[in-house]
């Protein structure tokens, strides 16, 4: 099958989207870029430097000129503004001027973190997404939304900044726990319910080969959802419009996020908000109770959350008001019209709301 999507900007190509098994094909993709006589620096945390920083350096190295290597302590915590200012000051005395190059090597985190310092820094340099978990493969790396967190609201600083490539190596899915894999599944899921009923069933009907790691399904299975995120991002590059659909279980899902302190993982808190959205659906008559249960079934058979316990409700209500979806006061609420046919909706109600946060809480 095909390992390569171009993503269109104002309809230009922009960037490809490459998928392989392996970084052999990453040198002509360089070469492509002219990385010769550039610096590079990769970006990656304390995690995924350990598995692939030396093997990518010393590729690299032969086709660019100078490699430098920053590494960050993994998790959450870190994508802040702080480590962003030692990324800069680290640039700064390596002396990367505007036409150098930001790898992004590692999931979410870090490529929203090294996007955003390749917005900002000399008022924007080019950044390669390298993603390392399937989260990110399908979702984050995709797009050129780049940010970081502030004082736990999360993405709430941020910039559009579109990468010059996105690099797909399938092999470093190996390395993931079977807790960090399927938390990219939420994310997975989520494209079928708002875009395309088909492959949510394919999703159903691939089930076994999926949670094994069989590798064309995988392939197979990320070539579709980046199809659905270009799709998505092509038609509505700033979140004006039809992207906020990417947003569909993330209302709810980023104040759980929040209130249990980062703990649970943002595909699984996906995966809760997700629940309280369908609830919502269901209790509006959109969805039939049928298609509810399946969809939460479907959810839980890849150990994903659909409820979460020892937080208060209206503490959850609350955190939606910080909501970056918030629009001179109310609340862009993505719900599903049916399977596959997601909307934007700013008449939820508090009530509405509430029902669905208790459907979710243990």
């Amino acid at each position: 099958m095909n390992s390569s999507i171009t993503v269109n900007y104002n309809n230009k190509p922009i960037y490809d989207i490459l998928i392989e098994n392996d970084y052999v094909q990453l040198i002509e993709e360089l070469d492509k870029l002219g990385t010769e006589n550039l610096k590079l620096c990769i970006v990656s945390d304390t995690n995924v430097s350990k598995l692939y920083m030396e093997e990518l350096r010393s590729l690299l190295k032969e086709h660019a000129k100078t490699v430098e290597t920053f590494v960050f302590r993994s998790g959450e915590d870190s994508k802040n503004l702080d480590t962003v200012y030692s990324l800069y000051e680290h640039l700064i005395r390596a002396k990367f001027d505007r036409k150098d190059l930001l790898i992004a090597l590692g999931g979410g985190v870090t490529g929203d973190l090294t996007g955003y310092a390749a917005a900002t820094y000399l008022r924007g340099i080019g950044f390669i997404q390298m993603p390392t978990s399937l989260l990110a493969m399908v979702d984050s790396s995709i797009g050129g939304k780049t940010g970081v967190d502030f004082q736990s609201y999360k993405n709430m600083i941020g910039a559009f900044h579109q990468p010059e490539s996105v690099y797909i190596n399938l092999s470093t899915l190996e390395s993931l726990s079977n807790r960090q894999y399927y938390a990219g599944l939420g994310e997975i899921i989520k494209h079928g319910l708002i875009k395309e009923p088909d492959y949510f069933q394919w999703l159903k009907v691939h089930k076994d080969e999926i949670k094994s790691r069989d590798i064309p399904v995988m392939k197979e299975m990320i070539y579709r959802s980046c199809l659905i995120k270009r799709e998505v991002v092509e038609k509505d590059p700033k979140e004006l419009g039809e992207r906020a659909l990417l947003n569909f279980g993330h209302t709810i899902g980023h104040a759980v996020e929040k209130l249990t302190n980062f703990s649970l993982l943002h595909g699984e808190c996906v995966a809760v908000g997700m629940t309280a959205s369908c609830y919502i659906s269901y209790k509006r008559g959109y969805l039939l109770k049928e298609e509810l249960d399946d969809i939460i079934g479907f959810i839980s058979s890849f150990d994903l959350p659909v409820k979460v316990s020892g937080i208060d409700p209206e503490e959850i209500f609350q955190a939606t008001a910080h909501d970056k979806k918030m629009e001179f006061g109310k609340l862009k609420f993505i719900l599903l019209s049916e399977i596959g046919q997601a909307f934007m909706d700013t008449s939820v109600t508090q009530e509405e709301l509430m029902d669905g946060i208790r459907f979710i809480l243990k």
